[in-house]
C-alpha cells in the first residue's frame, strides 16, 4: 500500500515539468521571432501564452494544496470498489469468474447449485447466498436474467449486494469496474 501512487505521481511530476517547458520554450520563441511578426500578431500569441502559464500556475497551486489528487481519487476508488467486491461476494469462484467477464461459467455453477440443492449437497444458505452472488454478477456483466431469476434477487437481496449495485452503478464503465475487480484475482498456474 506504500508504494500506491508513486508512478502516478511521477508521471504527473513529468507530465508537469515537460507543459512548464512547453510554455517557456513558446515565450522564448515568441521572443526571438518578434520581428518576423506584426505588433498585434506579437501581442495577442504572448497574451495567449501567458494565460497558458497563468492556468498551468492554477492547477499546480489545486494540486499542492491538495484540492485536487488524482492518485488518492482514483486509489479511493479502487479499494471502494475492491471492498463492495469483496463484500458483496463472499465465493472466490464467483468473484474470479465475474472479474474475467464469464456468463456462461457463471450460468454453469447456477445450474449445477441447482442440482446440488435437490439433492441435499448444497445447503440451502449456501445456495441462496450464492445464487444471489452469481445473478448479481450475471447483472453487472448485462446478462438478460430470467423473470424467476429477477424475483428471486428482488426478494433475497442483501444491503451488501444492494450496495455493490449502487457502488458499481455510479462508477460508468463496465471495463473500469472489471479491470478493478479483476486487479484482485490470481488465477491459478
Amino acid at each position: 500500500m506504500a508504494s500506491r501512487g508513486k508512478s502516478e505521481t511521477g508521471k504527473l511530476r513529468q507530465n508537469m515539468e515537460e507543459q512548464l517547458d512547453r510554455l517557456m520554450q513558446q515565450l522564448q520563441d515568441l521572443e526571438e521571432c518578434r520581428e518576423e511578426l506584426d505588433e498585434e500578431e506579437y501581442e495577442e500569441t504572448k497574451k495567449e501564452t501567458l494565460e497558458q502559464l497563468e492556468e498551468f500556475n492554477d492547477s499546480l497551486k489545486k494540486i499542492m494544496t491538495g484540492d485536487m489528487t488524482l492518485v488518492d481519487e482514483l486509489s479511493g476508488m479502487q479499494l471502494a470498489i475492491q471492498a463492495a467486491i469483496s463484500q458483496a461476494f463472499k465465493t472466490p469462484e464467483v468473484i474470479r469468474l465475474f472479474a474475467k467477464k464469464q456468463p456462461g461459467q457463471l450460468r454453469t455453477r447456477l445450474a449445477e447449485m441447482d442440482r446440488d440443492v435437490m439433492v441435499g449437497k448444497l445447503s440451502r444458505d449456501v445456495y441462496t447466498q450464492q445464487k444471489l452472488e452469481i445473478l448479481t454478477a450475471l447483472r453487472k456483466l448485462g446478462e438478460k436474467l430470467t423473470p424467476e431469476d429477477e424475483t428471486f434477487l428482488t426478494e433475497n437481496a442483501t444491503a451488501v449486494l444492494s450496495q455493490f449495485e449502487k457502488v458499481t452503478a455510479n462508477l460508468g464503465s463496465e471495463d473500469k469496474i472489471m479491470a478493478l475487480a479483476s486487479s484482485g484475482v490470481k488465477t491459478k498456474a
